[in-house]
């Protein structure tokens, strides 16, 4: 990926652990690397075809200036999310904000806090064999998009799948769809048990009726194994009613332990089924 570099950027801003600091104010050094495309802009020479790093300096000035934490830490975190969300063709950024006149009480030259932030591409199952089941995944995508850290892509067609695990229900409709978020898988994984809260799921029966189900099948290329935490979703190869809505949306999709593309691991589910 391609690097715009700002170093040195002066903010006076008043961010700080004590009231003089907030009250008084103080100079700020940022640096910044920011990730993106490069390519189309240096083909055609447009400024409309990159992230305009003036307009980049004035939005982190404009922000630090508007807003005052104590800690630089959640200044640098609220800074780069915005920046994310403010510049579209940035994919991640690198953000460091020194603190030069920090009240330590020793001679040092600059204290700094530098954090990578960036945009993570995420799949998720969607399913519901409760209620108004259309209404509940329509309403949870709508709260994907509402939310400032989620970017919603492509949406499979939603299709009508017999239960999945042996209890007596009424057919599902499954769907996926693609995500790009700033949230960490954690936080991702929080974020969607709120939406079927939302929805009024209730966790009595294991792969029992629900209003609202919500998985993450892949998250980037991690290979994660925690307790309350499984990715790739750890049955996914043998769900049809998952692997068809993901083989439309994202064929080419490699499954990060297995290796195969999303296509394929259908086609091997309908081979598997058909013996």
């Amino acid at each position: 990926m391609d690097e715009i570099r700002i170093r040195g950027l002066d903010v006076f801003a008043h961010h700080g652990v004590f009231p003089e600091e907030t009250r008084l104010g103080q100079h700020f050094i940022v640096n910044a690397v920011l990730y993106t495309d490069t390519r189309r802009a240096g083909l055609t020479d447009a400024l409309e075809e990159t992230t305009n790093y003036g307009e980049v300096c004035q939005e982190i000035t404009r922000f630090l200036q508007d807003h005052t934490w104590k800690l630089l830490e959640a200044a640098a975190e609220h800074t780069a999310q915005h920046i994310l969300q403010r510049f579209p063709l940035l994919s991640a950024v690198d953000l460091e904000i020194e603190k030069p006149q920090a009240p330590i009480g020793l001679p040092f030259d600059t204290v700094s806090v530098k954090i990578h932030r960036g945009w993570h591409r995420a799949y998720m199952a969607l399913g519901s064999n409760l209620g108004d089941k259309r209404g509940y995944i329509q309403d949870a995508l709508e709260g994907l998009r509402q939310n400032p850290q989620m970017r919603v892509g492509r949406c499979s067609t939603l299709i009508s799948t017999a239960p999945y695990g042996g209890v007596e229900q009424d057919d599902f409709l499954n769907g996926a769809v693609e995500l790009d978020t700033l949230l960490t898988p954690w936080e991702l994984l929080d974020e969607l048990h709120r939406l079927e809260q939302l929805a009024g799921r209730v966790r009595k029966i294991h792969w029992g009726p629900r209003t609202l189900d919500l998985d993450i099948l892949l998250y980037d290329n991690e290979i994660i194994r925690s307790q309350d935490l499984t990715i790739p979703h750890p049955d996914m190869t043998n769900r049809a009613f998952v692997l068809e809505p993901m083989a439309e949306i994202a064929p080419d999709v490699l499954h990060p332990v297995l290796h195969r593309t999303m296509a394929e691991l259908l086609d091997e589910l309908r081979e598997r089924e058909s013996c």
